[in-house]
């Protein structure tokens, strides 16, 4: 009498969910610019909070391409840019802060903290001027713990390790200009 380990036919398989993925892409245009948001989910591995509560700076980087087809070549570019915001945690004010560009501002909590990259608000991303109403765009969005930044030791640790690899797929999302005039 032997074991039978074959799924049923009935059962559909189920595709375990990302704990890291962009869940929405939403362009839209105001002031003669289009912009994007992002809605993001994921989560901190163990040994990333932990180095962060030591005072590790962490970066994350959000890419965005837009591309527009052509039948007689390869897609073209029209938009490619990333955005990075630094999280640091100081454990002599025990505040976080964080840091687009120029902008550095305090936070009470590591989650209030990671909420400008959850949540990617009016990001600017081209004048709607150089773009064609009547032409369909293809975007992709993604984020990503830029281990390129992190210190040499623990750049180290980075390649060789999963608890260090933070990164969504590309989300992909297309629009007319023309749809999203206001």
């Amino acid at each position: 009498m032997g074991l039978s380990l074959a799924q049923s036919d009935t059962e559909p398989e189920v595709e375990p969910e990302l704990s890291e993925r962009v869940v929405e892409v939403t362009p839209f245009i105001a002031d003669e610019k289009l912009y994007i948001n992002a809605d993001i989910a994921f989560e901190l591995s163990d040994e990333i909070r932990e180095a962060a509560l030591k005072g590790v700076p962490l970066h994350f980087t959000a890419d965005v391409e837009i591309k527009s087809s052509r039948w007689w070549w390869f897609d073209k570019t029209e938009i490619k840019e990333s955005q990075t915001w630094r999280v640091v945690y100081n454990a002599l004010t025990r505040q976080w802060r964080v840091g687009a560009g120029d902008l550095l501002w305090p936070e009470s909590s590591l989650s209030d903290a990671l909420y400008p990259m959850r949540h990617i608000r009016h990001w600017a991303l081209a004048y709607v001027i150089d773009l064609d109403p009547e032409q369909q765009y293809q975007g992709r969005v993604r984020l990503r713990l830029d281990t390129s930044l992190l210190t040499r030791p623990l750049q180290v640790d980075a390649l060789d390790g999963r608890s260090w690899s933070l990164a969504t797929p590309w989300k992909n999302f297309n629009f007319y200009v023309g749809e999203l005039q206001p």
